[in-house]
């Protein structure tokens, strides 16, 4: 038996003797119990075991008489079972991202600490100027790749334009660009000309509902980070060691992989929720206010709020606590 078999055989519980059983259901729909352990040579209350596993897995249509069972196709009985475990597992790689953004902003406090003590390996900026003076030297210097999280929503159309020229200089010497920001920014039209015009020069920017900090990577060897992800004019933090780093670069890609290309991605069907609204409705459900809530997705509280009304009507919900639980019936959550 080969491996996805073995797979199979591991979610029913029985060993392959299930998967047999099943075979056998497919292949002599004539037989009951009694032929059926016969042919596999195990006791007949094995065999039930397997049908009744079976059925829960809707893989079978659940009858009471073993001898009128009849198969439904893998593919549409498991199909309820391979969603939820995908969702299992994306709310699983959030919860990672989230520990590793809490790890990277504990790491710059100890790190800023260590500083203090004569660790070269840290660099802290006092005030906006002197941050904005330094990312434009980072990226000027850097000889081949940038990567940044850019979670503070859409960008002015002034704050873009300004940084053409250094974009154009860098992907023109080779440097490769690579740049996540918010799922709100496709409803800002200039941010996503200023995509498209990156796009064509070689530049790839993708987007996430929410993002952990403000973060920029040169070189995969000197980070910029924000003393507080909640507040950017109290300064940041230029690391260089090389595990604190190394450790950025995992969460950047984890991130990276999850994200949707700006132009080209896939949209979701009309009534599936996008990635934007899960975003929203996790976060609501942690607790978070709608203001929170908001600030983290780089919306406006009533674009939130409008969001989330679009939703619990979705869902037919009269109130945000059922709207909360008709999302996880759906698999949304």
């Amino acid at each position: 038996m080969g491996t996805d078999l073995s797979s199979l055989a591991a979610l029913i519980g029985q060993d392959e003797i299930c998967v047999d059983v099943y075979r056998l259901v497919i292949t002599e729909p004539g037989w009951g119990l009694a032929e059926i352990a016969k042919e596999l040579d195990v006791e007949e209350a094995a065999v039930r075991e397997c049908l009744d596993r079976l059925a829960e897995l809707s893989m079978l249509y659940p009858t009471k008489d073993a001898t009128d069972v009849a198969p439904i196709s893998p593919e549409v009985g498991l199909a309820a079972y391979i969603h939820r475990r995908e969702t299992e597992i994306h709310s699983q790689q959030l919860e990672l991202a989230t520990i590793r953004a809490a790890t990277a902003e504990l790491t710059a406090t100890y790190a800023s600490q260590r500083g203090r003590q004569g660790n070269v390996g840290l660099e802290q900026l006092e005030g906006v100027n002197e941050v904005r003076a330094r990312l434009s030297e980072l990226a000027r210097h850097a000889g081949s790749e940038i990567l940044a999280f850019m979670p503070g929503g859409a960008q002015s159309p002034e704050a873009l334009e300004a940084s053409r020229p250094l974009d154009e200089q860098s992907l023109s010497a080779g440097v490769k660009l690579r740049t996540i920001y918010l799922d709100s920014v496709r409803n800002c039209r200039a941010t996503t000309e200023y995509a498209r015009w990156l796009s064509e020069l070689g530049g790839e920017i993708r987007t996430m509902p929410s993002l952990p900090l403000r973060m920029l990577i040169a070189d995969r060897s000197v980070a910029l980070l924000p003393v507080s992800p909640d507040d950017t004019r109290a300064g940041a933090v230029i690391l260089r060691a090389p595990g604190v780093v190394t450790a950025l670069l995992a969460l950047f890609e984890m991130v990276w992989d999850r994200a949707t290309p700006l132009h080209g991605g896939s949209r979701p069907a009309v009534d599936a929720p996008s990635e934007q609204e899960i975003e929203l409705l996790r976060l609501l459900q942690k607790g978070h206010t709608d203001e929170v809530a908001a600030k983290k997705l780089g919306l406006s509280l009533r674009t939130a709020r409008r969001m989330m009304s679009a939703i619990s009507a979705r869902l037919g919900a009269r109130s945000r606590f059922e709207a909360g639980v008709l999302a996880e019936r759906a698999g949304w959550l």
